[in-house]
């Protein structure tokens, strides 16, 4: 294990791949748990309108991420993409404190937000093109390790947050995330080396690039299932848990913190069997465990079944975040830009149906109806992914099976 982090860190520019994803990480979930406490106690949004606030600047990521995906392939330099982004990000964050009218402030967010949602996906696609460059065997271990930093990033700045919150109010915690993404630019202003793509891309990306591909179209419909699952998961669980289990705020604690204690090292395994096992095989075993663990939420009836079951989550979660950028990758292999993009895409958009749709299912159909629910989809995830599986693709563009 040592010799494979060795060889992965002579990757050109990882390490400072790896303090990027970390401060990104950090960045966005040190002020992520108040910015409805802020914009309903401060501000004085109603929940519904910091819904369709977060649901439009949410949105325009999408919208920004798909325009500069195909161009980032196509020759535009990396290097300065993500310095705009990251600079678009840190004037997102100050708009909290500069701007008090909703429709101002929904679109200076909407804008400098859409504009900093390329960051990751660029800073991907970089680590990407300099792991083929470097011709490294370990392309899949090197990106989920890059993912699990995010997640690093996520279990450290809530507490962060919550000491600069208490320390030095609202004002302190924005200027602190903005200074956050001003500090990753410099450092990506000062040690990235400037590189265009490539031609070699430019000629081939554009055969395979389109949604209109089957092969890119329908695992991209999955994975919104999946991560729309995986949201509607974090918002019906501690309900479930205090209304229809008649648990704990403690025992909800547990079930968040084990799960996320979890997702990391699974992550760091998962990349480091990528030799062993094909990105799409493991998406077909996340199917199967989220099968597992939705069916025992359905059939619980105390809280230690679902803290046990955590295990299978963070499972769950290892697989489609930190596999789920690979299986897009070794689908354009020679679109870095587009295939995390893509990815990017649809977890923007998935979370956003599941935390709007979450909500809705539960007042309408009950909290246990809930899991029954997100059942479905993760069967109807699998059967898509099932149908778009590499051999069967193989086989009907030249006749001849391939295993996975």
């Amino acid at each position: 294990m040592f010799i494979r982090l060795k060889k992965m860190f002579e990757i050109k520019g990882y390490s400072l791949f790896v303090i990027c994803m970390l401060l990104v990480g950090i960045g966005i979930s040190i002020s992520m748990p108040y910015l409805s406490l802020f914009s309903t106690e401060k501000l004085g949004m109603s929940a519904g309108a910091f819904g369709f606030f977060m649901a439009v600047s949410s949105l325009s990521g999408v919208v920004v991420n798909s325009f500069i995906a195909k161009r980032s392939d196509s020759g535009l330099d990396r290097k300065w993409i993500i310095i705009a982004a990251m600079l678009s990000s840190a004037l997102g964050y100050t708009s909290y404190l500069v701007f008090q009218n909703f429709y101002i402030l929904l679109i200076a967010v909407t804008l400098f937000n859409g504009l900093g949602a390329a960051a990751m996906p660029q800073i991907y696609a970089y680590a990407q093109e300099s792991a083929n460059a470097s011709k490294s065997e370990d392309k899949t271990f090197a990106m989920s390790s890059l993912r699990s930093l995010v997640s690093l990033g996520f279990l450290v700045g809530p507490l962060g947050g919550t000491f600069i919150l208490g320390a030095f109010g609202y004002k302190g915690l924005f200027l602190g995330t903005s200074a956050i993404f001003l500090t990753i630019a410099s450092l990506v202003f000062l040690f990235l080396q400037q590189r265009k793509t490539v031609q070699g891309m430019k000629r081939q990306g554009k055969s395979t690039s389109s949604l209109k591909n089957r092969m890119i179209r329908q695992p991209f419909i999955a994975f919104i299932f999946l991560f729309a699952v995986n949201a509607i998961n974090g918002i019906n669980t501690p309900l479930f848990i205090v209304n229809e289990l008649h648990g704990t705020h403690t025992e909800v604690g547990l079930v968040v913190s084990v799960c996320a204690g979890l997702e990391i090292p699974i992550m760091l395994v998962l990349g480091a069997m990528s030799r062993k096992i094909s990105n799409h095989a493991l998406m077909i075993i996340g199917c199967f465990i989220a099968v597992l663990y939705y069916t025992i939420l359905s059939l619980s009836t105390d809280s230690w079944q679902l803290i046990a079951a955590q295990l299978l989550q963070a499972s769950f979660v290892a697989i489609v975040m930190g596999n789920g950028l690979t299986y897009f990758t070794d689908l354009l292999p020679n679109s870095p830009g587009l295939s995390a993009t893509i990815y990017s895409n649809g977890s923007t958009i998935g979370r956003l149906v599941g935390n709007l749709g979450g909500g809705f299912i539960a007042q309408f159909a009950g909290y246990r109806h809930v899991n029954w629910v997100c059942l479905v989809i993760v069967v109807l995830s699998f059967l898509i992914l099932w149908r778009t599986r590499p051999d069967v693709d193989m086989a009907a563009t030249t006749g001849n099976p391939r295993s996975v």
